[in-house]
C-alpha cells in the first residue's frame, strides 16, 4: 500500500479514516463495519456527534477530492461512517447490525433519491448520498420494528380482516 501525500493531511486522515479506506477492495463496507463497531462499543452516539462527523467529513472529503483530483475517491469512507450512524440513530446497539445491513444495501443499490444526491458537487455529493441512504435505512428499520415488534402486523391483519 502506497500512501499518497494527501492521505497524511488532516483532511486525508479524516476522509479515509486514518487510511482505513485503503485497506480493502470494498472500502465502503469496511468503513461501515468500523462505524458499526464504534456504535456498538459506545452504546450509540448522540446526534451532535453524528452531525459533527457529517459536517467535518463534508469539508475533509471536499478538500481530499480536490487534492487528489479524482471525483468521489473510493478510499474516502467518512461518508459511510455518517450514513451508518444515521441508519442506527435512535435505536439500541442491538439493532446496529441490521442498520448496517440495510444501509449497505441502499448504499450499493443507490435507489432514488440516493443516486441523485451523489451527483451533487464535491464533498457535499460524497456525503449527501450516504446521508440520504442512512435516513432511508433508518426509516426502513423503524417500519420493520413497528411491523414485527410494535403491533404493526396485528394492526394490518386487523384491517384486512374487517
Amino acid at each position: 500500500m502506497i500512501l499518497i501525500p494527501e492521505m497524511k493531511t488532516w483532511y486525508g486522515m479524516i476522509s479515509t479514516l486514518g487510511t482505513l479506506g485503503r485497506f480493502s477492495k470494498m472500502p465502503g463496507t469496511l468503513g461501515s463495519m468500523a462505524a458499526c463497531v464504534v456504535w456498538i462499543a459506545f452504546g450509540g452516539l448522540p446526534i451532535w456527534a453524528i452531525a459533527s462527523v457529517a459536517v467535518i467529513g463534508t469539508i475533509a472529503a471536499d478538500k481530499y477530492e480536490k487534492a487528489v483530483e479524482r471525483e468521489d475517491p473510493p478510499e474516502v469512507v467518512i461518508d459511510e461512517v455518517a450514513g451508518c450512524w444515521i441508519a442506527c440513530c435512535g435505536f439500541e446497539p442491538t439493532y446496529a447490525i441490521v442498520g448496517l445491513f440495510l444501509f449497505r444495501i441502499i448504499d450499493i443499490t443507490k435507489p432514488f433519491p440516493v443516486r441523485e444526491m451523489e451527483r451533487l458537487p464535491g464533498g457535499i455529493g460524497i456525503m449527501a448520498d450516504d446521508i440520504a441512504g442512512g435516513i432511508m435505512a433508518n426509516l426502513l428499520l423503524r417500519a420493520m420494528t413497528w411491523l414485527f415488534f410494535g403491533g404493526g402486523m396485528e394492526t394490518i391483519l386487523g384491517l384486512v380482516g374487517k
